[in-house]
């Protein structure tokens, strides 16, 4: 019963050993509670009581009772470190065991054998005993030792095995009532499935066992590892990060157990690590490689070496001595028959690279290299880096291009499996190196050219399809009208007393917490392929417009200046710079965004200038006279471009590539050409330019009050040829995908706008801070205007600072004028920028908006 209904296992042995028990049924009982302890509590208390279930098991005089008593007392003490004595009890339960005793007691041995990364001798056991169990029909002990060998054919990259274990443990579970077991069958689906590359069915199994778990009040600490596993993969590392040190913590609360605790600490180190936390890292692989040793688990320690090495390196040493060592760790993961022995190698050919030891960098890149064309996604981009890298260091500018162009259609097509954007956009960190690689290699190799395309290869690729919409999910749809009554409720309090119930912000962080776990169970449905970029087409559709990409190699700006048929190149400054010089600007603005800040204008001004400088160079007199298309990196997406002397006059656009631009210069309007207007609540303008934009438009519909309601704002804007909202915007810097318009029910969320059919043609956002994009993955932006341009929307202005309400409206009014003259969103601001009064609190207002996309 003790993995059937746990808790009543515990209450009836504790019944038993109440009621003057016989010492086989006190041995029986001692063994219940052992078990629970062991794998849901006290470990100390574990060994305590099967301990004493062994002494009652010698008086009861049952050789197969005293057997079965070693073999749990074995694993426990495996459990606790103690790996020596472990395996001398589950050697004497073998000895001791006769028949379908001893093949229960050779699965234990076989588990044991798992937890300590035994691997050969762990399916040796299971050899012998999965034959007697199925003869004894004994349908729990045979689904368990199937699962246990299932586990183990994943740890030495057998998925196809795996599969098929767990599939027959799986049909097997079905015919029983054993809840934890079927829950871990779960848990192992989810784990196979991300061995096996599909991040959202993993993200979804584990989810489903975590419920079972909690049902049952079993603590699911190997779904913990398991699923910090797969949200490193989905480029979730800071998240697998805080659950591996929260289950840390909770293991410890209850002295749980040892080899849990060690997993545990290595899964901290790689998240650490993931998240480019190189002393955290250290410091937590440090402590799990005491403890593998301590626990005699070469195979884990071996893993954690590997983890320490590369913090050491990512911390900034290098030395033949760390050669040497990474070396041996993937001399050792190969005997092991780990699919980690690659990353070993290519982590001893980049320490050798580093320090200028070209033969031996070779010998180990050549090794990691082997693994480029087969196995997981992951494994096989590690190969192809090796390769790039082999390359780089012959001086073959070609081989580096083909090893990165492979390599990143390996994790396009891994990718593309992820329907949430944000997934799809965090997944592209994995991707740096080889972007990074190949764009130095068109530095040196190639023209202007190919450095564009290598540029546009890995940026803004979450923008090249629409994210897939998630299912009619009852469930998701609850959670999201629950959100936002929740966050109203959250906001009202905050307006009438400061701060908001604890409560109620629990509630809200729970509730955003089951939204993004659903929505990043969304499986994708578009073709890695995507829409490759092609220069010819961008030169061919720019006319007598200019496009300026700034790509960005080794921290240093270069300026692609794109028209009249060719790309020209030119230096720009460093990239900390601009950067720095981008947020002293976003301060000036924030302040001139109130009266009474007018001394700050030549400050904002000048830096300005000095932002030109760095960002545009030499280019800033080559422009000519028609529209200019600006696509900077998204470490730059918050310049202020009106600001640059040489842009402030211009038809001036932004897009977060040249291909997403392409794509929206393409984007045919919708038929009919409704036009939709909403007020949110609480604008100190009450959204005044609203009534009078109204009257441009004859088909214009106008939500506010009680109409301006999210399910209503939704279904008016899907489909419509042009929209303007005018509501407070909260950018989520923690969780982008979290940033809204405040509606009259709540947030209109980045998730909610995801949900539409087609969003606006075009869109005007015309409150604070609704340009604002957090910057994610190797060069992605995640937001409200990213969230539209994949949806059918060509054009947005929006606003990337704080802006004075009461300044906002001339600006709105004039720039929907242009727009009814027939102007497009970028040619209408300008306009409006020009048509505003000419003191320092509308000219910021102006410099603030900025039009995105080439509608």
């Amino acid at each position: 019963m003790v993995f059937a209904a746990p808790g009543e296992a515990l209450a009836r042995a504790e019944q038993v050993l109440r009621s003057d028990p016989t010492p086989l049924d006190a041995s029986v009982a001692h063994q219940v509670i052992g078990i629970w302890q062991r794998d849901f509590g006290d470990l100390a208390l574990a060994l305590d009581h099967l301990r004493r279930a062994r002494d009652f098991a010698a008086r009861a005089d049952s050789a197969d009772r005293e057997a079965d008593v070693l073999a749990a007392l074995g694993v426990a003490l495996v459990h606790a470190g103690r790996t020596r004595q472990g395996l001398a009890a589950l050697d004497r339960g073998v000895a001791r065991g006769n028949g379908h005793t001893r093949a229960r007691v050779l699965y234990r041995r076989a588990f044991a054998s798992w937890v300590l990364g035994r691997h050969k001798e762990a399916l040796e056991d299971l050899r012998r005993a999965i034959p007697v169990l199925r003869q004894a029909d004994d349908v729990i002990w045979t689904a368990r030792a199937l699962s246990v060998r299932a586990t183990v054919h994943l740890a030495m990259g057998a998925v196809e095995r795996a599969d098929a274990d767990f599939t027959a443990a799986e049909r097997l579970w079905e015919t029983t009532g054993q809840e934890h077991d079927k829950a871990v069958a779960v848990e192992n689906r989810g784990l196979a499935a991300y061995r096996s590359g599909d991040i959202p069915a993993a993200l979804r199994l584990l989810a489903e066992a975590k419920e079972r778990y909690d049902e049952l009040g079993t603590p699911p600490f190997m779904l913990y590892i398991a699923r910090c596993d797969v949200l490193m993969a989905a480029g979730l590392a800071p998240e697998a990060l805080a659950e591996a040190d929260g289950a840390i913590a909770a293991l410890d609360r209850i002295g749980g157990q040892s080899t849990r605790k060690a997993e545990l600490l290595l899964t901290a180190a790689r998240s650490a690590l993931s998240t480019g936390d190189a002393q955290t890292a250290i410091a937590r692989a440090a402590v799990a490689v005491r403890l593998f040793s301590g626990q005699r688990r070469s195979w884990w320690e071996t893993h954690a070496r590997l983890v320490l090495i590369e913090a050491r390196v990512a911390g900034g040493a290098a030395s033949g001595r760390l050669v040497q060592d990474a070396a041996a760790v993937a001399e050792q993961l190969a005997s092991f028959g780990a699919p980690a022995a690659p990353e070993a190698s290519l982590l001893a050919g980049r320490i050798a690279l580093a320090l200028g030891w070209t033969a031996d960098a070779e010998r180990h890149l050549a090794v990691a290299a082997r693994s480029r064309n087969a196995g997981p996604p992951l494994t096989r981009m590690t190969g192809w880096a090796a390769q790039a890298l082999r390359a780089r260091a012959a001086g073959s500018g070609r081989g580096v291009l083909e090893a990165c162009r492979r390599g990143l259609d390996v994790l396009d097509d891994h990718r593309m499996t992820l329907g949430a954007s944000e997934l799809r956009a965090r997944a592209t960190a994995q991707g740096a190196e080889l972007a990074a690689l190949a764009q130095q290699a068109s530095l040196a190799h190639g023209g202007p050219r190919r450095l564009l395309e290598w540029s546009e290869r890995w940026r803004a690729t979450v923008l090249s399809t629409p994210p897939t919409r998630p299912p009619a999910d009852p469930a998701l749809l609850a959670s999201l009208t629950a959100f936002r009554e929740i966050a109203s409720r959250a906001e009202e309090a905050r307006r009438e007393g400061g701060r908001p119930v604890l409560a109620l912000e629990r509630e809200q962080r729970r509730l955003e917490r089951e939204i993004r776990s659903r929505t990043h169970h969304t499986r994708g449905d578009a073709p890695g392929e995507g829409d490759r970029f092609d220069p010819a087409r961008l030169l061919d559709r720019l006319g007598d417009a200019r496009l300026v990409e700034l790509a960005v190699v080794d921290g240093r700006v270069h300026i692609l200046l794109c028209g009249q048929g060719r790309v020209r190149r030119f230096a720009g400054g460093l990239l900390a710079e601009a950067v720095a010089e981008a947020e002293h600007v976003q301060a000036g603005l924030r302040r001139l965004a109130h009266p009474g800040a007018e001394a700050r204008l030549p400050v904002v001004e000048a830096a300005g200038k000095r932002l030109e400088e760095l960002l545009l160079g030499a280019a800033a007199d080559q422009l000519g006279s028609g529209p200019v298309v600006i696509v900077p990196p998204g470490a730059l997406h918050r310049v202020p471009w009106a600001l640059l002397p040489s842009l402030r006059e211009r038809v001036l656009s932004v897009s977060p590539s040249a291909g997403s631009w392409l794509r929206a210069r393409e984007t045919e309007p919708p038929p009919g050409g409704r036009h939709v207007l909403v007020r949110g609540p609480g604008l100190a303008t009450e959204g005044a330019e609203v009534p009078e934009v109204a009257g441009r438009y004859a088909t214009a519909r106008i939500l506010e009050h009680d109409d301006a309601q999210v399910p209503r704002v939704l279904a008016e804007l899907d489909g419509a040829a042009l929209a303007h909202i005018a509501a407070h915007g909260t950018f989520r810097a923690d969780s982008p995908l979290f940033s809204a318009l405040r509606m009259a029910d709540g947030p209109l969320i980045v998730h909610d706008f995801e949900r539409l059919a087609r969003s606006p043609y075009r869109i005007i956002l015309s409150s604070c801070d609704t340009a604002r994009l957090a910057s994610v993955g190797a060069d992605e932006l995640l937001g409200l205007v990213t969230a539209l341009l994949p949806l059918g929307t060509a054009g947005v202005v929006a606003s990337s600072a704080p802006v004075n309400d009461a300044a906002v409206v001339p600006l709105m009014l004039a720039l929907h004028k242009g727009l009814g003259a027939g102007l497009s969103l970028a040619e209408a601001l300008r306009d409006a920028r020009a048509a505003l009064p000419g003191d320092a609190l509308h000219q910021a207002t102006g410099w603030a908006f900025a039009a995105f996309g080439a509608a």
